[in-house]
């Protein structure tokens, strides 16, 4: 059967996938909440030890016969195009080179520094099908911050984009670039491309149980730790994306990609899973507003996985946009909280324009909940759907720990194959966050409802303790974001001598907009409780954020105590 004929048959089985049931999933005897989803037999997780990422992905390539001529990445800036053929033939080079070549071998650790691009998922695989362990990182961290990477990783090997080069000379592990240039360091992955296809691939021996990756957290509330995925955690990852893909898009769909790839949104999804069921990406290199715009309307881009702050920007920019969007069908938002508040609107600007979130980690490989259907998703507003396949949860107590019931605020606990083996020679950590039968606790505070939608209110860390009442952050943010004239905002917890800690907000304002301190806090106000008042406004002209868009309150919290500092 051809690839093409094989899609209907998979879309016509996935009808039988979803349980008809009215509850919750809730077992009133374990406490424990299970997925009202089902995986059907096109897609369970293989059992075979002897497999490893790379090897799962390829095999899910397209026939030969349509691999060579079907588009797996187009670079948004220059229209370059890549076949399924020539990645496939690309990946199994640069593996050749990595190997024979510079001698990478299995156990290895790779530290991978370069933006978007279409050698991005190249390395990616190539790393993978030699045993050795990938540990991608943010370009725009700092030169001190990576060589802690480096250094904590135990990196053998960098691979470098020439403009980050100045970041990783000093560290003593030897340099890959990823692609040419004019000065001594001249090897590349490019001219590993060229030159290792005569060589023969390598034969490594790895297992479903061998660490594929290290990737460090984003540290919004403490220091960035290095989660550890295994093989295994990857390929249940790749079968429930692709699972997800088949169960909500065509086989022409196109996808737009700029979330970055060394976050596990854009490696799970971008760098690995649309492969595995012959999807076109748009790569775009870096977030740009206008040339996302201009990306979505020269490809006919059906498919947009976001970030919350992308979706703000689409909202607050909506009456400029000089771009025709009619062929977006999805836009998918995941890594950090979509209020309800930014959804309605959200739809209101773009009524033809599905809009589904999602929830994970990068402990859990990016997964845990998700929307089958939009209905679902404007039915259960604020709500990042249903668990997905394999996935089980508990509401945990915060007090006590013990299983709550629908509707009952805690900690959200998931389990399923895809959760982290650990974080990398931190046993404390580890302990801390995985409990022994292999729960882990995410330090999310939410609920399941009645009918088992998850509802993520904020981070148990991020809680403002304000005269023992207990604030969240998110929910002042979403009635801020709801004002006309803020762009943006955010609400930290200030120290206060009386009430313990305060909610403090900063907020960027429109253009030309006097918004006032004292406006802004009887705004809030008028909605809230009076412990969840906002106490204080401070106006900045951005909010720091991370690479997957969660706000970084440490930093503005450093700022309000240096702020409180200079006034002494």
């Amino acid at each position: 059967m051809s690839f093409e004929e094989s899609w209907p048959t998979a879309i016509d089985n996935r009808t039988n996938s979803v349980r008809r049931s009215d509850s919750s999933g809730f077992d009133q005897q374990t406490g424990i909440y299970h997925s009202l989803l089902q995986l059907g037999d096109d897609f369970q997780i293989p059992t075979r030890h002897d497999l490893d990422t790379s090897k799962y992905v390829l095999s899910q390539f397209p026939h030969p016969d349509h691999a060579e001529s079907r588009v797996a990445l187009i670079d948004s800036a220059t229209n370059h195009q890549v076949t399924y053929a020539q990645l496939q033939r690309s990946i199994r080079a640069v593996a050749s080179g990595l190997y024979h070549g510079l001698g990478v071998r299995k156990g290895d650790v790779v530290f991978v520094l370069s933006p978007n691009s279409i050698l991005y998922p190249i390395i990616c695989l190539a790393i993978f099908s030699i045993g050795a362990i990938l540990s991608p990182a943010n370009p725009i961290n700092t030169q001190s911050e990576i060589a802690k990477q480096i250094l904590d990783s135990g990196a053998k090997l960098v691979i470098a984009a020439p403009e980050e080069l100045h970041k990783v000379a000093t560290n003593g592990v030897p340099t890959l670039l990823t692609t040419r240039m004019s000065s001594d360091y001249s090897l590349s992955i490019e001219e590993l491309i060229e030159c290792s296809d005569t060589l023969e691939f390598p034969q490594v021996q790895i297992t479903q149980s061998d660490i594929a990756a290290i990737l460090y957290s984003s540290g919004t509330t403490g220091i960035s730790k290095g989660v550890i995925l295994t093989h295994s955690n990857f390929i249940a990852i790749m079968i429930l994306l692709k699972w997800s893909v088949y169960a909500s898009s065509a086989q022409n769909d196109v996808f737009l990609c700029f979330i970055p790839m060394f976050h596990i949104y854009g490696l799970a999804f971008f760098g690995l899973g649309l492969f595995c069921s012959g999807i076109t990406t748009i790569l775009m290199q870096r977030f740009d507003l206008q040339a996302m715009l201009d990306s979505i309307q020269a490809h006919k881009v059906n498919n947009l996985p976001a970030v919350p702050p992308v979706i703000l920007g689409l909202v607050k920019h909506a009456s400029k946009l000089r771009c025709d969007l009619s062929s977006l069908r999805r836009v998918g938002s995941g890594a950090a909280p979509l209020s309800k508040e930014l959804t309605e609107e959200f739809r209101e600007r773009f009524p033809w324009v599905e809009l589904r979130q999602g929830y994970g980690l990068t402990e859990s490989c990016g997964a845990a909940t998700f929307f089958v259907s939009d209905e679902q998703a404007k039915a259960h507003p604020g709500s990042c759907g249903r668990l997905i396949p394999t996935f089980s949860a508990k509401v945990a107590d915060i007090a006590t720990g013990l299983a709550l019931p629908p509707c009952r605020e805690g900690e959200i606990w998931i389990k399923s194959p895809t959760v982290m083996k650990g974080y990398l020679k931190n046993e404390e950590a580890t302990a801390a966050t995985l409990a022994s039968d292999g729960w882990l606790k995410t330090g999310d505070l939410g609920y399941f409802d009645e009918d088992g939608f998850l509802y993520i209110l904020d981070r148990i860390k991020e809680l403002i303790k304000h005269n023992g009442y207990q604030v969240a952050p998110a929910e002042l943010e979403a009635i801020l974001l709801n004002h006309p004239q803020v762009l943006d905002a955010a609400v930290i917890p200030l120290e206060d001598e009386e009430a313990g800690q305060i909610p403090m907000a900063y907020v960027v304002r429109a253009a030309g907009s006097e918004l006032s301190e004292e406006q802004i806090i009887q705004y809030v106000a008028h909605q809230v409780a009076p412990y969840k008042k906002v106490r204080k406004v401070a106006f900045i002209s951005a909010i720091p954020k991370s690479a997957a868009g969660k706000i970084l309150r440490k930093e503005l919290v450093s700022h309000s105590q240096l702020q409180k500092i200079s006034k002494m």
